[in-house]
């Protein structure tokens, strides 16, 4: 007799990090998860908020998208977990659809994505390079050093195996970025028993209201390298996906901000 375990289709979840009314992807594997939901309850009323059962959603103006991240991990048992935005995604590996006037159609949906999943059990957007700096140089450039330092004191203290890794990364010139992953159920919860633990403790030796509010958002940052260091330390093998934005991105200011950041040592004052 068949074993019907291996027959049941895998489920997905994909949470869309959401704070304010837009327009999401319709297939059944996104879920649109209102981020910050116990502090503005009333934004987005109709969709999952990130404030029930066992949630963070307080942290939201210092963790950002991690809080839904969280409610994934404390509250779906999916297959599959993964975590996107209202205006980021992975997108489609299929040419036609990639370059589609319609935005949402670029978007990577279901039945792609199972195939990815059998080759891969953990899936990033492709690295950002960064050609003229390092990942400490830049983010010392554009936010303020002092948060890597004091990452790498808390990595020492609770998890020190894993600083070898942190030092290697902050010397590479190419990053996986965004927060944003698919993974099986025992990768994604393994990744987030891990990561916050050290984010509370970073949070609880670098205050982010010492900040402004864009500032403040600074663990949600430091959680993008922490999930290469992970990747790197456990020597995980990932599939890397394309991502697509459904608005225009303003290259020129982007780029100018980056060199001014580089050469004239002008923080990052908000998101682009």
């Amino acid at each position: 007799m068949a074993n019907t375990s291996n027959m049941r289709q895998k489920t997905i979840t994909l949470g869309i990090a959401m704070h304010k009314p837009y327009p999401v992807p319709r297939a059944s594997i996104y879920l649109p998860i209102h981020v910050g939901a116990a502090l503005n309850p009333d934004v987005l009323s109709h969709i999952q908020g990130d404030n029930t059962g066992d949630n963070i959603s307080t942290l939201n103006p210092y963790f950002c998208e991690l809080t839904a991240l969280y409610w994934l991990w404390k509250n779906n048992d999916s297959d599959y977990k993964g975590l996107v935005h209202y205006r980021r995604y992975f997108a489609t590996n299929n040419f036609f659809k990639r370059h589609s006037h319609n935005r949402f159609e670029r978007i990577l949906e279901k039945t792609e994505l199972d195939q990815i999943l059998v080759q891969h059990p953990i899936v990033l957007p492709k690295k950002r390079h960064y050609v003229i700096e390092t990942i400490h140089s830049h983010y010392a450039h554009t936010m303020y050093a002092s948060q890597l330092n004091i990452t790498e004191q808390v990595l020492q203290d609770i998890a020190p195996e894993y600083v070898a890794a942190w030092r290697s990364l902050m010397r590479q010139r190419s990053a996986h970025i965004f927060n944003m992953m698919i993974m099986d159920r025992e990768h994604f919860d393994a990744y987030c028993a891990w990561l916050f633990p050290i984010l509370f403790e970073l949070t609880s030796r670098l205050d982010p209201n010492q900040y402004d509010a864009f500032h403040a958002r600074y663990p949600g940052r430091i959680s993008e390298m922490l999930l290469n260091v992970w990747i790197m330390h456990k020597g995980i093998h990932v599939g890397q996906q394309p991502t697509t934005f459904t608005e225009c991105i303003n290259w020129w200011n982007k780029g100018t901000s980056f060199l001014k950041a580089k050469f004239f040592k002008q923080k990052y004052t908000g998101s682009f």
